[in-house]
């Protein structure tokens, strides 16, 4: 039985339960307004500040008492609206306006600043031809593609590599800021603690952004 089965089984703590709880190494937080225990990875952590102002930790390095939620923007709704942060905070917090935009925010910023740290660690490839010829080694971890470029030139990668997760959260100005280029569209990531990070914000943001990208879609 999984450490997160086992604590659903056993009722697992009400909202605002906050407690370290470690499963081997797997450090879990109760979300505010589900009361699921989930792993950080899963997670969105806020502090308030000295001025009583809540903040959106996205390093989750900032003193204070965390407060968790699931990264959906559904949560976030839910916390604001039910004032789960100031409840939980035992105080009055002032919760900034669109919440939900700042956070999406900070994650895709976040994300960004991951993929310039896996270009200066020689972990990217860019350009069709060299992400192409990348994939062929099987070293490919996954694959960023322009949100904006052709429909065709991402048909082409993913059928050069159907295994290869393909992520297409980012313009190719967006890709381009981060590479030190005017304009990104294919790029190719080796495997790393840097490019395990940037999928996990990518993970985080998407669920921030759900709504928005099911509303593109349609």
């Amino acid at each position: 039985m999984s450490a997160e089965s086992a604590t659903q089984k056993s009722g697992g703590p009400g909202p605002g339960y906050n407690r370290d709880r470690h499963f081997g190494r797997n450090p879990l937080r109760s979300c505010l307004v589900s009361g699921e225990c989930r792993s950080k990875a899963e997670l969105l952590r806020f502090v308030v500040d000295p001025q009583n102002c809540l903040v959106f930790d996205v390093s989750e390095r900032l003193p204070g008492r965390g407060l968790w939620l699931k990264a959906e923007q559904d949560m976030i709704e839910a916390a604001v609206s039910k004032g789960l942060f100031s409840r939980a905070a035992r105080q009055s917090v002032e919760v900034p306006e669109s919440l939900g935009s700042l956070v999406a925010a900070g994650l895709k910023r976040r994300c960004l600043d991951h993929l310039g740290l896996a270009r200066r660690a020689g972990l990217v490839t860019m350009g069709f031809e060299k992400v192409r010829a990348h994939i062929k080694t099987g070293q490919a971890s996954f694959l960023l593609e322009a949100s904006d470029g052709s429909a065709a030139g991402q048909r082409r990668m993913r059928e050069i590599g159907p295994d290869v997760t393909v992520i297409d959260d980012f313009t190719g100005f967006d890709l381009g800021q981060a590479l030190g280029r005017e304009h990104v569209v294919h790029v190719a990531l080796s495997a790393h603690k840097l490019t395990d990070a940037l999928r996990r914000d990518v993970i985080r943001l998407r669920g921030v952004n759900s709504a928005d990208r099911q509303n593109n879609k349609s």
